[in-house]
């Protein structure tokens, strides 16, 4: 072959590595942006004009949207999300006066929290939607899925909705706010403290124990009050008269469960225990827990296709 023969058929190689390595270049960091961006925060806004905080991963159906629990915020799932994000879509996020969301309102119901759950499932456009509310978290997807009729599928409690009849007294109530009136820090920290297992890594409680006690006491005084008055009133268990969707917890056995008084009000209602679990189980138990969450899911389909 002669010498500008060569030349030429060289170059024309070499373009279309070239062309072929611009294009895997471009591409790559295209999908790597795509997949970045996904895992960066977001700001939903909520009905009250609040800027909720949320993250979303992976894809999926149904998508798992995620509420913590009382003086928490999303990072309390953090055990969650890589294992569930590799067949579903997964939100976490922060209710109002929690973690990075806004903390101007000025009543912190369940019915507010509602919608900073509906404002972000609203804003990731999910349809298809099994809400997984952990403590507080219960009572606030019942009130999301009110909300949503047409989207959520069904509700997972985690160590949660024990008895949603619990005969509470407005004395009683009472008495468990002086306590942590008082004095907030120390109060909260004690209040938690009998909630967490003995033999539960000593810097994941500090940590839980800190992170609890350190919220904002305006927020968390008033989200106790509001939550535990539906007992009183009995409106947590009107509520789930207007939910007819399947209801599955998955909980410690630091409280019992009183299936019967759930099942006069819930369209279905079953129940996966975990031994030697606590209330952050999900936490401290993370791979038993895990599992137990695929099972609930797995109840809330077939309950679904029935």
């Amino acid at each position: 072959m002669a010498d500008s023969k060569k030349r030429n058929y060289f170059r024309s190689v070499a373009g279309y590595f070239t062309g072929m390595l611009v294009c895997f270049i471009v591409l790559f960091y295209a999908s790597g942006t795509s997949q970045a961006k996904d895992e960066w925060p977001r700001v939903a806004v909520s009905r009250d004009g609040t800027p909720i905080s949320y993250e979303a991963y992976g894809t999926g159906e149904p998508t798992l949207v995620f509420v913590h629990g009382w003086s928490c915020d999303a990072r309390y799932w953090r055990a969650q999300v890589p294992y569930f994000s590799k067949k579903h879509r997964v939100v976490v996020l922060d209710l109002a006066g929690h973690g990075h969301s806004g903390s101007k309102r000025s009543k912190y119901t369940m019915k507010a929290f509602g919608e900073d759950v509906q404002a972000v499932t609203e804003a990731t456009n999910s349809r298809n939607v099994i809400l997984i509310g952990h403590s507080m978290g219960g009572s606030v997807i019942a009130e999301a899925a009110r909300l949503m009729p047409d989207i959520v599928k069904g509700i997972i409690g985690v160590d949660t909705l024990e008895n949603i009849e619990y005969p509470l007294t407005r004395e009683e109530l009472d008495q468990l706010l002086s306590q942590l009136k008082g004095d907030f820090q120390a109060g909260s920290r004690e209040f938690i403290k009998q909630m967490i297992a003995s033999d539960m890594d000593p810097l994941m409680r500090e940590w839980i124990l800190a992170d609890v006690s350190s919220a904002p006491p305006a927020v968390a005084l008033g989200a106790m009050e509001e939550m535990m008055s539906q007992y009183i009133t009995g409106d947590a268990a009107k509520i789930f008269e207007e939910i007819r969707i399947p209801v599955v917890v998955v909980n410690g056995d630091l409280w019992p469960i009183d299936y019967e008084a759930n099942r006069r009000h819930m369209f279905s209602f079953e129940a996966i225990v975990l031994e030697k679990a606590d209330h952050f189980l999900m936490m401290d138990r993370a791979e038993k827990f895990n599992q137990a969450l695929e099972k609930a899911l797995e109840m809330i389909l077939q309950k679904k296709s029935e």
